[in-house]
């Protein structure tokens, strides 16, 4: 959310080709998302693999 707030920063925004970067990265996991989702429904599971409740990324941050 951050990142969503320097883009609207118009007197310190971020450069273009960063922007572009990060766009690219959230595509990236929105997709992974979605094939979560149909592998869950595939498999009749009740949850996936990639994405877990908590699990700690880099930097820090987590997913949940």
């Amino acid at each position: 959310m951050a990142t969503l707030a320097d883009l609207r920063d118009r007197e310190n925004p971020m450069p273009i080709d960063r922007a572009k970067a990060v766009a690219e990265v959230a595509t990236v996991l929105i997709n992974s998302a979605k094939v979560e989702v149909e592998y869950i429904k595939a498999t009749k599971r009740k949850s996936g693999e990639f994405f877990r409740p908590g699990k700690v990324i880099e930097n820090g941050g987590s997913n949940g």
